[in-house]
């Protein structure tokens, strides 16, 4: 029997092999690039952290500058409370290396109410901390995650041996407004945070002003026309400082014993 080319009932039949056979070359070469795709989340995630103790890196050379200067890889709960240590080299595998905490999806899927700095539901999450050791100078990098104008923002802070004073920040988003609340990733904005102190007592440790305001040693001056994406650097640090000082001051008891 000779197939009609021309009826309805080919037609819909070609479509339907095409798109069969299209989405499984499609999802062959997505399995097929995963791997690369995972390899480079995991330099970017280094050279990120590199950034925040002021080591410039490429994906190139991530991995050896990641292994020169973050010894220990550390992950806490809510309370502080260390759950996990990790050292030598990262396996991007294993679900029980601090290093493979995504923040990102745990904030999404457990999003602070407004105003809660307190960070009431995150008590079922665990949180990465990044011991450096920088020229003999023993450093402590946590990440954060927070919301600007236009969706996530994150970043990493560098803290100094004392735990309370900013050795340095990196920051980025996903799609704040060019020449405004983008600039949040911008070297002029993250310098700012270098030498500053937290305040000991919160909610309010840090604080992101209003462009053009006068700052003191626990302040920085925001992002002129960028108001709400500072807002929410200061909401981002704050909530997750208060979550990263809990467990710092943990560390600082057990030292002085």
């Amino acid at each position: 029997m000779a197939i009609n080319k021309n009826g309805t009932g080919y037609t819909f039949g070609f479509a339907i092999v095409m798109v069969i056979v299209v989405g499984a070359a499609l999802a062959v070469t997505s399995m097929s690039l995963k791997p690369r795709q995972q390899a480079n989340a995991a330099d970017k995630k280094m050279m990120d952290i590199l950034g925040a103790i002021q080591v410039e890196s490429t994906r190139d050379n991530a991995k050896e500058m990641f292994a020169q200067y973050v010894t220990t890889r550390i992950a806490i709960d809510a309370t502080g409370g260390q759950v996990s240590l990790k050292q030598g080299d990262v396996d991007t595998k294993d679900s029980t290396d601090p290093f493979n905490i995504d923040i990102k999806k745990d904030y999404r899927a457990n999003k602070p109410a407004k105003g809660d700095l307190a960070w009431g539901n995150a008590n079922a999450l665990t949180f990465p901390v990044f011991e450096c050791d920088k020229e003999g100078e023993r450093l402590y990098v946590v990440p954060m995650v927070g919301t600007g104008l236009w969706g996530p923002i994150w970043g990493y802070v560098a803290m100094q041996g004392d735990m309370k004073t900013i050795y340095g920040a990196t920051f980025d988003h996903k799609t704040e407004t060019p020449g405004l609340g983008a600039e949040i990733k911008e070297g002029f904005f993250t310098e700012k945070f270098a030498g500053k102190t937290l305040e000991e007592v919160g909610p309010t440790y840090f604080s992101v002003l209003k462009g053009g305001a006068i700052t003191n040693e626990h302040s920085v001056d925001g992002i002129t026309g960028g108001t709400i994406t500072s807002k929410g650097v200061d909401e981002m640090l704050n909530r997750t400082m208060g979550i990263y000082l809990k467990y710092f001051n943990n560390a600082s008891q057990r030292a002085e014993r």
